[in-house]
C-alpha cells in the first residue's frame, strides 16, 4: 500500500464565506464549480449553462485548470476538469488532487471513484459522523494499492473515463427521448 500523500498533493478549495465581493465591476469575474460541473466532467459532457453563479473579487482564490483532478467532499466523487470549467473557483466543498508523475490522473479518478479498498476506507472514516461530508484529513490518510506501470494506469484510467462518458450519453439520450414522448403526448391530449 502507498500513502496517498506520497503521490498526490491535496489542495483545498477557497472558503466561499471569506471571498470579498467587489461590487464596482472592476474585479475579475469567476464562476463557482458545482456538483453538476463535476458530473459533466466525469461524463465527458459539455452542457454550457448561462445561469452560473459568479463572483467578482480581487481576492486570491483557488481556481481549477483543465486537466486537474477535482474531488467533491459532499458526493465523494472525483473527475478530471474539462476545458469549459477551467478558471472556475473551487470552494471548501472540493479538493484538487495534484498527482506526481508516478500516478496518471485518469487512473487516480478511477481509484478514488471505484477501487473497493479506497471506498471501504472512506466508508469507515465516515462511521459515527452525523454530517456526511468527507474531510481533507480523511483523504490525506488514504492508502492506495500498489501502482501498476504507467502505461497500464493510462489504459485503465482511459477505459474507465470512456465508460463514464458512454453511461452519461445513454442517460442523456433516455432523458431526451422521454421529453420528446411526453411532449407528443401533451400535444395529442390538447388536440
Amino acid at each position: 500500500m502507498i500513502d496517498i500523500k506520497s503521490v498526490v498533493e491535496l489542495v483545498s478549495g477557497t472558503p466561499q464565506f471569506r471571498i470579498v465581493e467587489d461590487l464596482s465591476g472592476n474585479a475579475p469575474a469567476y464562476c463557482f464549480y458545482t456538483q453538476s460541473d463535476l458530473e459533466e466532467d466525469l461524463g465527458g459532457l459539455n452542457c454550457q449553462s448561462n445561469d452560473r453563479k459568479q463572483v467578482r473579487t480581487f481576492d486570491a482564490v483557488n481556481t481549477l485548470a483543465e486537466g486537474d483532478v477535482v474531488f467533491s467532499l459532499l458526493s465523494g466523487k472525483a473527475a478530471i476538469v474539462q476545458a469549459q470549467h477551467g478558471g472556475y473557483i473551487f470552494t471548501q466543498n472540493y479538493l484538487a488532487f495534484k498527482p506526481t508523475r508516478e500516478l496518471d490522473a485518469r487512473y487516480l479518478v478511477y481509484l478514488v471513484n471505484e477501487d473497493r479498498s479506497i471506498r471501504h476506507q472512506l466508508r469507515i472514516s465516515q462511521q459515527g459522523s452525523s454530517v456526511m461530508k468527507y474531510t481533507i484529513a480523511q483523504l490525506g490518510s488514504l492508502m492506495l494499492p500498489e501502482l501498476p506501470p504507467p502505461e497500464r494506469q493510462r489504459l485503465i484510467g482511459q477505459l474507465y473515463l470512456n465508460q463514464m462518458q458512454l453511461a452519461a450519453l445513454k442517460k442523456r439520450t433516455a432523458e431526451l427521448e422521454t421529453a420528446l414522448v411526453l411532449g407528443e403526448i401533451r400535444e395529442a391530449v390538447q388536440r
